[in-house]
C-alpha cells in the first residue's frame, strides 16, 4: 500500500491522488484517462487510458507502470516520455500532454517519482526509491504492458482490411439487387456467378 503525501500547499484530501480517489479530474485531457470507466480514448475509442493515437488504449495502471518503466532509464521530461511511447509503439500510440503531465504529478504525489534537479528549463522527473521498488515488485506487469505497446506497432503495419470489407458489401448488395430485379433468370445468376469466379481467380493471382 502506498502512502499518499499531501501536495504542496494543499490541505488534507486535496492532492491529485485524493482527487483521483474521489473521481475528480484535472481538466479535459486528464478526464480522458481517469473519467468514468477510465473515459473514452482518442478518436471516439472505447474504454482505457485515453490520449493516444491509433490502436487500443491502456488501463490507468498499465500506463502508470510504463511511465515508471521509462523513467528507469533516467530522468525525462514530458515530451521525452511522449516520444518514447511513440517510438516503442512504431508511432501507433502516445499519451497526450493532457493525460501525461497530470499523471507525472500524481506519481510525484504518490512518492514514486520526483522532480530531477539540474535538468534545464523543462521539468524532468526521476524515480524515487519507492518507484524503483514498485517497478521490481511489478516487473512482470511492466513487461506485459510494454509488449502490448510494441504489438500496437505491429498491428498498425498490417494491411487495412476496411476497404476490402466495404467492396465485398457493395458486391453482395449489387448481386442481390440484380437477382431480385424484374427480368432476372437463371442466365443472369450464371452470369453473376461467372463474374464472381473471375474476380476470385484474379485475387488468388495477386
Amino acid at each position: 500500500m502506498h502512502i499518499f503525501k499531501r501536495g504542496r500547499g494543499m490541505g488534507h484530501g486535496q492532492g491529485p491522488a485524493a482527487r483521483m480517489r474521489r473521481g475528480e479530474h484535472f481538466g479535459h485531457g486528464f478526464a480522458e484517462g481517469f473519467g468514468e470507466g477510465f473515459g473514452r480514448g482518442p478518436r471516439g475509442g472505447g474504454g482505457g487510458f485515453g490520449g493516444g493515437r491509433r490502436g487500443k488504449r491502456f488501463a490507468g495502471e498499465e500506463l502508470r507502470l510504463m511511465v515508471l518503466g521509462l523513467l528507469e532509464r533516467g530522468p525525462q521530461h514530458g515530451y521525452q516520455l511522449i516520444r518514447s511511447f511513440a517510438e516503442k509503439s512504431g508511432e501507433a500510440y502516445s499519451p497526450s500532454p493532457g493525460v501525461l503531465y497530470p499523471l507525472l504529478t500524481l506519481l510525484a504525489d504518490m512518492g514514486l517519482a520526483e522532480e530531477a534537479p539540474g535538468e534545464g528549463s523543462r521539468r524532468s522527473y526521476q524515480l524515487t526509491d519507492a518507484g524503483k521498488a514498485e517497478l521490481e515488485a511489478k516487473r512482470a506487469e511492466v513487461d506485459a504492458a510494454f509488449a502490448r505497446l510494441a504489438a500496437l506497432g505491429d498491428d498498425a503495419g498490417k494491411a487495412n482490411a476496411a476497404p476490402v470489407r466495404r467492396a465485398m458489401m457493395n458486391l453482395r448488395t449489387a448481386a442481390i439487387q440484380r437477382l431480385t430485379r424484374d427480368g432476372a433468370d437463371a442466365e443472369t445468376a450464371f452470369a453473376i456467378a461467372a463474374l464472381l469466379d473471375e474476380a476470385a481467380q484474379k485475387i488468388e493471382r495477386l
